[in-house]
C-alpha cells in the first residue's frame, strides 16, 4: 500500500532521523509568479513611496561613495535589491521539498527587480507631464531632477527600470553563493555605509588620537569615502570577514561552552574591557561627539527601566514619561532657587535621593488603582496618567510650584561631592556621570533577573493565568515593577534637568514613551546588551524626538523610519536585536521544536 499524500506529496515513515528534508530538481522556468508579482510590486509601492515623501533629495546631501553614489540613491537601489533576494527564500516544511538555489533564482530576481524599478519609471513620466503638486505636497522639483539624472524623464525612466533589474538580479545571484561569500558581502556593504555614516565620529577620533592623515586620505573634503578607498576598504572587510569568520565561531563556542567560574572571569574580562573603552574614548573625542554619546546615554538610563517594566514583567506602558518628567520638575525644584512656593536649593545629590524616592511613591500611586487591568486596557489607562502628569506640570493651578508653560530655567548643575559641576556646558562630564548611572541600573537590572523577584516577572510576563495559579501574588510582582522602573527613568530626568539647565512641559510628550518603547523592542525585550544596542542605533544614528543623531538628514522622516523599523521587526524578528534567550524561546517554540524533529534532535525548552 502506498504511503498517504500531503500536498501531493508522500507521507514519509520512520523515526526523526530518516525524515530529513526532501531536496527535489526543478525546472530552469518553474517560477512563483504570484510570488515574484507580489515581491515586486511591494518593492515598486515602496520606492514611490519614498521618492513622493522627498526623502531621497533630502538623503542626497549626505555621500557614501564620492563620487559615485549617495544616501539618497542607496535607499531607492535597496528596495529591489532586497526583492530580489527575498523571492528566492525557501520555507522548510515537514513533506515539502526544498531545491537548490539555481537559474530560478537569477531570473527571478531580475523580474522582481524589473517590476520595482518600473514603479520609479512610472513616476518620473508622471512628474514630467502632470502637475502632482496639489495631492502630493511633498514632493519638490529637484527630486524629478533626481530620479532623472539631469537628463529627459524618458532617459529616468529607462535607467530606473535597467537599474532596478540589476538589483535584482544581484539580490538573486546572492542566493547562490556559498554562506562565507554571503557573508563576506554583506560586511563589505556595512562596512563602507557605516564607515561613511559615522564619518563624523571618526574624523572626531582621529582628530584627538593625531591620525588625520588616514582620514584625509580616506574621506573626500566635502564628505562621502573615496572610490579608491572605498575599494581598499571593502577588501579589506571582505578578507577579514573570510578568514575571521572560522576563529570568530571558535571564540564563540569556547565561550558557550565555559561554565562555573571560568564563565564568570570570560564574562567579568569583557566587562571591565568594555567599559576601558568607554571611559577613554571620550577624552579624545570632541563637544559635538561627546553630546551625541550623552543622549544615547539618557535613552539607555531610560530604556533600562521601561526593560524591566515591559520587557521583564510584561506590562505595556505606554506613560513611562511620566517618570521621566516627575524626576527632571523635581530635581529642578529641589535645587533651583527660581520657584516662588519653595526654595531648598539642596545638592544635588541630596536631591536625587528625593527623587528616587518621590519617583516612586508617583508609580505606586499610578500603578495600584490599575495594575489589576491586563494587556490593552492597562496600556489605555498608562497613556492616560502619562498625559495627565503633563498636563499637570503645564497647568496654571500649579504653576507657582512648576512654573507653567514658562517652565523651569537656571537649574543649576549637577555638584558632585563638591569636586566637580555637571552641566551641559562640557558633554564629556555629562557622559561620564550619565555612564556612572547606566552601570548602577545595569547591575541593578542583572541583579534583578537573576533574583526570585525577576523569575516571578518572568513567569507573569508568560502567562499570569498561570503564574497566579502557581502562588505568585501577580498584582504586587507587577506593581514592585512599576516602581522600579519608575526609579529607574527618574535618575534620567535628574540628570536631563541638570545637563539642560531648564525644564519645559514640552520635553515630556508620548512620543518620548513612544520611542523609549520602539528602543526596547527594536535591540530586544528583557536583554540588558540588546536595550543598549537598541539605544545606540536608534538614538545614535536617527536621533531622540528632540535630539540630533549622526545623520541630521533624517530629523523629518525619523518617525516614519521608527514606523517602519518596528512593523518589520514585528514580522521577521519579534525578539529583537539582540534577542533574550528565554524570550525567543518564548516566541519560536513551534519552529524550534520543528527543526529539532526534522533533525531527530529533542527540542530545547
Amino acid at each position: 500500500m502506498s504511503a498517504p499524500r500531503v500536498d501531493g506529496l508522500p507521507q514519509q515513515h520512520g523515526s526523526p532521523t530518516q525524515q530529513m528534508p526532501l531536496v527535489a530538481p526543478r525546472s530552469a522556468f518553474a517560477h512563483d509568479w504570484t510570488r515574484i508579482a507580489r515581491m515586486g510590486s511591494i518593492a515598486a509601492f515602496g520606492q514611490v513611496f519614498i521618492a513622493l515623501s522627498n526623502m531621497p533629495v533630502r538623503l542626497d546631501e549626505r555621500l557614501i561613495i564620492k563620487p559615485v553614489l549617495s544616501l539618497g540613491y542607496l535607499v531607492l537601489l535597496i528596495l529591489p535589491f532586497a526583492a530580489g533576494y527575498r523571492q528566492g527564500h525557501q520555507i522548510r516544511r515537514e513533506g515539502v521539498p526544498t531545491y537548490s538555489p539555481g537559474l530560478n533564482e537569477v531570473v527571478g530576481g531580475f523580474l522582481c527587480g524589473a517590476l520595482a524599478g518600473a514603479g520609479l519609471s512610472l513616476l518620473t513620466i508622471l512628474l514630467t507631464h502632470f502637475d502632482l503638486r496639489d495631492p502630493l505636497v511633498n514632493w519638490s522639483p529637484m527630486l524629478l531632477n533626481l530620479l532623472s539624472f539631469d537628463n529627459s524623464s524618458w532617459f529616468g525612466g529607462v535607467i530606473w527600470l535597467a537599474i532596478g533589474a540589476a538589483m535584482g538580479t544581484a539580490g538573486g545571484l546572492l542566493r547562490l553563493v556559498g554562506p562565507t561569500s554571503r557573508r563576506a558581502t554583506i560586511t563589505i556593504v556595512l562596512a563602507v555605509t557605516g564607515a561613511a555614516v559615522l564619518e563624523s565620529v571618526v574624523v572626531d577620533l582621529a582628530e584627538g588620537l593625531g591620525l588625520e592623515p588616514l582620514t584625509d586620505r580616506l574621506y573626500h573634503r566635502r564628505g562621502g569615502i573615496n572610490w579608491n578607498s572605498a575599494l581598499g576598504l571593502a577588501g579589506l572587510c571582505g578578507l577579514l570577514a573570510v578568514t575571521g569568520q572560522g576563529r570568530l565561531r571558535q571564540a564563540k563556542s569556547f565561550h558557550a561552552q565555559l561554565q562555573g567560574k571560568q564563565r564568570t572571569q570570560a564574562n567579568g574580562g569583557l566587562i571591565i574591557l568594555t567599559a576601558t573603552l568607554l571611559i577613554v574614548l571620550p577624552l579624545f573625542l570632541g563637544k559635538l561627539t561627546n553630546e551625541l554619546l550623552a543622549n544615547v546615554g539618557l535613552f539607555v538610563l531610560l530604556a533600562l527601566g521601561l526593560n524591566i517594566v515591559v520587557g521583564l514583567a510584561g506590562i505595556l506602558d505606554l506613560g513611562y514619561v511620566a517618570f521621566f518628567a516627575v524626576g527632571s520638575y523635581t530635581a529642578a525644584v529641589l535645587t533651583s532657587a527660581t520657584s516662588s512656593r519653595i526654595t531648598p536649593e539642596i545638592p544635588w545629590l541630596a536631591a536625587l535621593i528625593v527623587v528616587v524616592i518621590l519617583t516612586g511613591l508617583v508609580g505606586l500611586f499610578i500603578g495600584a488603582p490599575v495594575i489589576r487591568m491586563r494587556g490593552d486596557y492597562l496600556a489605555i489607562v498608562t497613556l492616560g496618567f502619562g498625559e495627565i502628569i503633563r498636563l499637570l506640570f503645564l497647568s496654571d493651578w500649579l504653576s507657582g510650584w512648576f512654573g507653567g508653560a514658562q517652565g523651569f530655567t537656571k537649574i543649576p548643575a549637577a555638584g558632585i561631592f563638591g569636586l566637580t559641576e555637571v552641566d551641559g556646558t562640557d558633554p564629556r562630564r555629562v557622559f561620564y556621570l550619565v555612564l556612572a548611572f547606566c552601570a548602577l541600573a545595569i547591575y541593578v537590572s542583572w541583579r534583578l533577573e537573576r533574583s526570585r523577584l525577576g523569575r516571578a516577572w518572568m513567569a507573569v510576563r508568560e502567562d499570569e493565568t498561570v503564574a497566579e495559579a502557581m502562588g505568585i501574588n501577580t498584582v504586587n510582582i507587577k506593581l514592585l515593577a512599576f516602581v522600579v522602573g519608575a526609579m529607574l527613568g527618574s535618575l534620567s530626568g535628574a540628570i536631563f534637568a541638570a545637563k539642560v539647565g531648564s525644564v519645559f512641559p514640552s520635553s515630556f510628550q508620548i512620543l518620548v514613551s513612544i520611542v523609549i518603547l520602539v528602543v526596547v523592542i527594536f535591540g530586544g525585550m528583557g536583554n540588558i546588551v540588546g536595550v543598549i544596542a537598541g539605544a545606540a542605533v536608534l538614538i545614535g544614528v536617527l536621533g531622540g524626538p528632540k535630539q540630533p543623531g549622526l545623520l541630521a538628514e533624517f530629523a523629518e522622516f525619523k518617525l516614519l523610519i521608527y514606523g517602519a523599523l518596528l512593523i518589520w521587526m514585528m514580522l521577521a524578528k519579534p525578539e529583537g536585536l539582540i534577542p533574550n534567550v528565554r524570550r525567543t524561546r518564548e516566541l519560536h517554540h513551534h519552529e524550534m521544536a520543528q527543526d529539532a524533529w526534522l533533525q531527530g534532535q529533542p527540542p530545547r525548552r
